[in-house]
């Protein structure tokens, strides 16, 4: 079987299963039974002659050839809409998107997604907000956002308690990084070990409890020695520039980090994964939403390739 023949009703289940995160939960979105969706995967993934998804306990992950049939499975789905929409007589549709995201969140995914809206949905008004996770997810079950972009850290759970719980989407799943200025000695290599962070001087968030260590290496097994803090990203990482110290980032922030910066990966040690949501209240998603998820989407598989550090300078 060639991939050119997979149909579009592969990809809808495909693509279902990858933004569901499960079999059972891309069934009951489809209206399909466990054992179709299973089949359909089979068949899709006998005709890339390849593994599309990494099936493990919590749920199902895209492998590197699932993200190149996810990205291109998206453009020829909304594209078939799209044509269906205009073969029906239907005006072109638009309307308002409130939108909410965590602040790295806005230093690159958010910018390339609504850029891409510009020039796909020009008529598509969208009202953004920055908050931190816990305010977007409050935001959400006021009804004051439509759809929200979180961040998750293991063990990855529920972004609160309530009920009925909200609706998840996984867009990416990348390890934690350490951006650290380009003259210091840990900037000579492509990764850092892990055990050359003991003794070294940090750039923390600014807030309280617990969110005061945000931007110190997790499970360090040492006081750390906090030299700055800051709220704003652009602010960690000039204070980086500059030689003042070493913060984490997530990896998608290595393509706007600033000249003066390295983004690394960190080894040695347990893998620290950070998991991007889109998050929504589990009602019928409108049109508007859809479209602005579907950009979302495209800009966090897009962005999920991993960008070349900088070089030291």
């Amino acid at each position: 079987m060639d991939f050119s023949d997979v149909s579009l009703t592969a990809l809808r289940v495909f693509r279902a299963v990858a933004e569901q995160g499960t079999f059972t939960a891309a069934a009951a979105s489809l209206g399909y039974t466990q054992s179709a969706v299973s089949r359909q995967i089979a068949a899709t993934e006998r005709a890339a002659g390849a593994e599309l998804l990494e099936r493990r306990r919590e749920g199902v992950r895209l492998t590197a050839a699932g993200r190149v049939v996810m990205r291109r499975a998206t453009v020829v789905i909304d594209e078939i809409d799209a044509t269906a929409r205009e073969l029906s007589g239907l005006p072109e549709q638009s309307g308002t998107v409130r939108l909410g995201w965590f602040p790295s969140a806005g230093a690159v995914l958010v910018p390339r997604a609504l850029a891409g809206l510009r020039r796909t949905d020009p008529g598509l008004r969208i009202v953004g907000r920055e908050g931190s996770t816990p305010a977007l997810v409050r935001a959400l079950r006021a009804g004051s956002l439509d759809l929200a972009l979180l961040a998750s850290a293991p063990p990855f759970r529920p972004p609160d308690a309530e009920s009925p719980p909200l609706a998840l989407q996984t867009l990416t799943e990348r390890a934690l990084c350490l951006a650290v200025p380009a003259t210091h000695p840990l900037a000579r290599g492509d990764f850092v070990d892990v055990a050359d962070l003991r003794g070294q001087r940090w750039i923390a968030g600014s807030s309280s409890g617990e969110d005061r260590l945000m931007g110190v290496w997790p499970g360090l097994d040492e006081r750390p020695d906090i030299a700055h803090t800051a709220r704003d990203w652009l602010a960690k990482l000039q204070l980086v520039a500059a030689g003042c110290g070493l913060t984490t980032v997530p990896a998608v922030l290595a393509s706007a980090a600033p000249p003066g910066v390295r983004v690394l990966p960190v080894r040695g040690g347990p893998q620290e994964q950070r998991r991007l949501l889109l998050a929504r209240l589990p009602n019928p998603s409108t049109d508007p939403s859809i479209r602005v998820a579907a950009a979302l989407r495209e800009a966090a598989l897009d962005a999920d390739t991993p960008a070349p550090s900088s070089s030291p300078t």
